[in-house]
C-alpha cells in the first residue's frame, strides 16, 4: 500500500484544532480552534470525501485517533451532512493506531501497533496488498514517518488564515526534506491543495 499523509494547515503552518469547536484541542492555551470549518468550497469538500473513500486503511497517532473515535466513531450519518462518505470509510475500513498506552480500543476495526518496533509494523502494513494507507492529522506521527522515509505522498490542504498560535506541523528545528510537487489546485475560497512526493535531502548552494 502507498502511505499518504493528509493535513490541514494554516498559512503559518498551524495544524492544531482545525475542526469542531474550540474545545477540540486546547493544549498550551490554544483558543483559536475551528479555523478550517467551512473554509473550502464544494470542490475541496468533494476532494476530501473522495480521498477518504479511496483509502484501504487508516493509520493514526493516539491524539488524533481519540478525536476521531469520539466524533466519527460515535456519531450517525445525519449528524454529518455532506460528510457521509468520510464517516462510512472511517467506520468500515481497518484502523491502526500507534500508541504505547492504548490497550483496548473501543472503535470497531482498530488494531494497536507495537510501539517497540513501529517502523517494522508500518513497513509490514505497506507491504500488504491494497491501494492506500492514509494518515489524517496526527502531526507527531507524520513527522516521524517522514523522518523514517515511510511516506510516499504528502498532501497539504492550506487554509488562508494566519493564527499566530498553536502547534505547527513542522517544528522550528528539524530534519530537512526536498519535495516534488505532484498536483496543486486552489478553490474559489482560496484554499489550496498541494500533493508532494518526498525527494530526499534538499541541495543547497555552496557558501561564498
Amino acid at each position: 500500500m502507498k502511505l499518504t499523509t493528509i493535513t490541514q494547515v494554516t498559512i503559518d503552518g498551524v495544524m492544531q484544532g482545525n475542526g469542531g469547536a474550540s474545545d477540540e484541542d486546547r493544549r498550551n492555551g490554544f483558543e483559536r480552534g475551528g479555523w478550517a470549518l467551512g473554509k473550502g468550497d464544494s470542490t475541496t469538500s468533494t476532494f476530501i470525501n473522495r480521498t477518504y473513500q479511496r483509502a484501504d486503511a487508516f493509520l493514526f497517532g493516539r491524539r488524533t485517533y481519540d478525536l476521531f473515535a469520539g466524533s466519527w466513531g460515535s456519531l450517525s450519518e445525519r449528524d454529518v451532512p455532506g460528510w457521509e462518505p468520510v464517516m462510512r470509510a472511517l467506520n468500515a475500513r481497518p484502523k491502526y493506531v500507534a500508541s504505547t498506552t492504548l490497550t483496548d480500543p473501543a472503535w470497531a476495526g482498530t488494531t494497536v501497533l507495537p510501539a517497540d518496533d513501529l517502523a517494522t509494523a508500518v513497513a509490514d502494513l505497506k507491504a500488504k496488498p491494497g491501494g492506500e494507507l492514509q494518515v489524517h492529522g496526527s502531526g507527531t506521527l507524520t513527522r516521524w514517518l517522514l523522518e523514517n522515509d515511510l511516506v510516499d505522498e504528502l498532501t497539504l490542504i492550506v487554509v488562508p488564515v494566519i493564527l499566530g498560535q498553536g502547534a505547527r506541523l513542522f517544528p522550528d528545528a528539524g530534519p530537512d526534506l526536498a519535495l516534488d510537487l505532484v498536483e496543486s489546485r486552489v478553490d474559489s475560497n482560496g484554499v489550496t491543495t498541494q500533493i508532494f512526493r518526498p525527494a530526499g535531502r534538499p541541495e543547497y548552494p555552496p557558501a561564498r
